[in-house]
Protein backbone atom coordinates (compact mmCIF):
# COMPACT_ATOMS: atom_id res chain seq x y z
CA UNK A 1 0.00 0.00 0.00
CA UNK A 2 1.04 3.32 -1.06
CA UNK A 3 1.36 6.24 1.71
CA UNK A 4 0.11 9.58 0.56
CA UNK A 5 1.84 12.64 1.52
CA UNK A 6 -0.48 14.85 2.48
CA UNK A 7 -0.15 18.63 1.47
CA UNK A 8 -3.09 19.99 3.81
CA UNK A 9 -1.35 19.97 7.64
CA UNK A 10 -0.45 23.28 7.29
CA UNK A 11 -1.48 25.00 11.20
CA UNK A 12 -1.90 28.58 11.83
CA UNK A 13 -2.70 30.06 15.17
CA UNK A 14 -4.52 33.40 15.26
CA UNK A 15 -4.86 35.12 18.36
CA UNK A 16 -6.96 37.75 18.58
CA UNK A 17 -5.65 41.21 19.87
CA UNK A 18 -9.03 43.38 20.08
CA UNK A 19 -12.60 42.05 20.59
CA UNK A 20 -14.18 40.89 17.05
CA UNK A 21 -11.93 39.44 15.44
CA UNK A 22 -13.20 37.47 12.04
CA UNK A 23 -11.55 34.04 11.00
CA UNK A 24 -13.15 32.60 7.87
CA UNK A 25 -12.16 29.37 5.81
CA UNK A 26 -12.72 29.32 2.02
CA UNK A 27 -12.65 26.32 0.19
CA UNK A 28 -10.94 24.93 -2.68
CA UNK A 29 -11.78 23.96 -5.93
CA UNK A 30 -12.98 25.96 -8.96
CA UNK A 31 -15.35 28.30 -6.96
CA UNK A 32 -13.53 29.84 -3.57
CA UNK A 33 -16.40 30.01 -1.24
CA UNK A 34 -16.78 30.90 2.46
CA UNK A 35 -17.51 27.48 4.15
CA UNK A 36 -16.39 28.83 8.09
CA UNK A 37 -16.07 31.75 10.36
CA UNK A 38 -15.10 32.20 13.42
CA UNK A 39 -15.47 35.53 15.59
CA UNK A 40 -12.43 35.73 18.70
CA UNK A 41 -12.60 38.13 21.55
CA UNK A 42 -9.63 40.11 22.73
CA UNK A 43 -7.04 37.35 23.70
CA UNK A 44 -9.03 34.09 22.44
CA UNK A 45 -6.39 31.26 20.46
CA UNK A 46 -7.86 29.77 17.06
CA UNK A 47 -5.98 26.91 16.09
CA UNK A 48 -6.58 25.85 12.37
CA UNK A 49 -5.40 23.23 9.85
CA UNK A 50 -5.35 23.45 5.93
CA UNK A 51 -8.05 20.31 5.12
CA UNK A 52 -8.56 18.84 1.47
CA UNK A 53 -11.86 21.57 1.94
CA UNK A 54 -9.77 24.68 3.15
CA UNK A 55 -7.11 26.48 0.98
CA UNK A 56 -6.94 29.93 2.42
CA UNK A 57 -8.22 31.59 5.70
CA UNK A 58 -8.49 35.32 5.83
CA UNK A 59 -8.22 37.35 9.41
CA UNK A 60 -10.13 40.13 9.28
CA UNK A 61 -9.00 42.30 12.12
CA UNK A 62 -6.27 43.20 14.85
CA UNK A 63 -4.90 39.47 15.29
CA UNK A 64 -1.15 37.97 15.67
CA UNK A 65 -1.19 35.22 12.99
CA UNK A 66 2.05 32.57 13.74
CA UNK A 67 2.67 29.85 11.05
CA UNK A 68 5.67 27.82 9.94
CA UNK A 69 6.92 30.52 7.75
CA UNK A 70 7.05 33.03 11.06
CA UNK A 71 4.44 35.46 12.69
CA UNK A 72 2.68 38.51 11.23
CA UNK A 73 0.41 40.81 12.70
CA UNK A 74 -2.66 41.80 10.58
CA UNK A 75 -3.59 45.89 10.01
CA UNK A 76 -6.22 47.49 12.12
CA UNK A 77 -8.32 49.07 9.50
CA UNK A 78 -8.67 52.54 9.84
Amino acid sequence: MEKRQSQTSDFVVIKAMENGVNVIGLTRGSDTRFHHSEKLDKGEVLIAQFTEHTSAIKVRGNAKILTHFGEVESDIKK
